[in-house]
């Protein structure tokens, strides 16, 4: 089962694609050019190499949770610890990636669409690091719960646009950047943050962040001689997951499990859950598993976590689960905030709410999963930004 997508249209079989308006087609053209010679471009691959490392903390440790594993009666489970990157979550991977692509074509504006803040923050750091201007466009909800990371990114010298359309979260944020990148093509690089989109970004993000992965592979082998026997990580958008799961997708023992946000619970219909309860339609730019009612409108999705509060998905996460390669389950607000706390409790590491869900997964499957296993779970960022919201 060789994992050889995106095809040239950017397909991950039925999902992806590239569905936009006629206006954006230039720049998509000119950002994939870019990119594909990028690619090939040595480089282009020891200058992000040394980002990576020197300026953004990489490798991360492949770190033994011996009290969580204690507690869940599981042999070993490892955190990838993204969270110790700079900025505190795994974001800074790609917005180095996409930076240096913005200075090669010459671009002197970067914009971005944000959530939980922490995409928001590593845009801005990159801007600030590379001398370019920066926007980066919040939902009005989504800044009264992130109130920090709004203040880290003014700090850097973005400018915070409130957007207070739709839900005010980070659906309407992405539709308002993606209307101020038509304005603006010529002088502008709009930073998208996860694996969704349309072409060329959920290839590009998903390559920027498979370095979680990569290391990841290294690190385990190094440690216990053999692949782990399930892989966990949560499902907003999908980056940090695909960005673990992708370089073991021909490693069939290695079971992938995601975690999407149930919030309410999922017969509530105040989730985030697209695909345990999504069908196929375009949000975007792309095709894939999205949360909309009978006529096709948008529904409001909710989480705890503002970076997994999106009523859609990368479209590689829907073609993996429709070749059954990765399994999808969902965790509640309350279960979430129960994984933040047990994390804090034995481990004494603050977990983002995002990440959260892939721990509180473990404590509510724990019976389902081998007691020998090696489970690799990615802490996908730090939980400070999450102090108000966790009680």
């Amino acid at each position: 089962m060789k994992n050889k997508l995106p095809d040239k249209s950017g397909h991950f079989g039925f999902f992806g694609g590239r569905f936009v308006p006629e206006t954006l087609i230039y720049a998509l053209d000119e950002l994939e050019n870019e990119y594909s010679k990028a690619k090939k471009d040595k480089k282009f691959a020891k200058e992000l190499g040394f980002y990576l490392s020197e300026y953004a903390g990489r490798p991360t440790p492949l770190y033994l949770a011996k009290n969580l594993s204690q507690y869940l009666g599981i042999k070993k489970v490892y955190l990838k610890r993204e969270d110790l990157l700079h900025t505190g979550a795994h974001k800074i991977n790609n917005t180095l990636g996409q930076v240096l692509l913005a200075v090669r074509m010459g671009k002197k504006r970067l914009i971005a669409e944000t959530g939980a803040g922490q995409h928001g923050v590593a845009t801005a750091t990159v801007a600030a690091l590379f001398g370019l201007s920066c926007d980066v466009y919040m939902g009005e909800e989504d800044i009264h719960r992130q109130a920090l990371n709004v203040m880290r990114m003014k700090l850097l010298g973005a400018n915070v646009i409130s957007v207070k359309s739709g839900t005010r979260t980070l659906k309407d944020a992405m539709t308002q950047a993606l209307r101020d990148w038509v304005t603006n093509v010529r002088n502008t690089y709009y930073v998208i943050g996860t694996v969704a989109g349309p072409r060329p970004y959920p290839e590009m993000v998903r390559n920027f962040q498979r370095v979680i992965g990569d290391e990841a592979r290294i690190q385990i082998l190094k440690k216990e001689k053999r692949l782990p026997d399930y892989l966990v990580a949560c499902v907003g958008g999908g980056s940090n997951a695909i960005g673990l799961f992708h370089p073991f997708f021909d490693d069939l023992n290695v079971k992938m499990i995601g975690v999407e946000a149930a919030g309410l619970g999922l017969a509530s219909g105040k989730h985030s859950a697209s695909l345990s309860c999504g069908s196929t339609g375009i949000l975007h730019g792309s095709k894939s598993k999205i949360l909309e009612d009978k006529f096709g409108q948008i529904k409001n999705a909710h989480s705890i976590a503002a970076g997994l509060d999106y009523p859609g998905v990368g479209p590689e996460h829907a073609y993996y689960q429709q070749i059954r390669r990765a399994n999808y389950v969902s965790i509640t607000d309350k279960e979430a905030r129960e994984g933040f706390k047990l994390l804090s409790l034995v481990e004494g590491i603050i977990p983002a709410l995002e990440s959260a869900h892939a721990i509180a997964y473990l404590k509510k499957a724990k019976r389902s999963i081998k007691k020998n296993a090696l489970v690799i779970v990615c802490l996908s960022g730090r939980g400070d930004k999450d102090l108000d919201e966790s009680h």
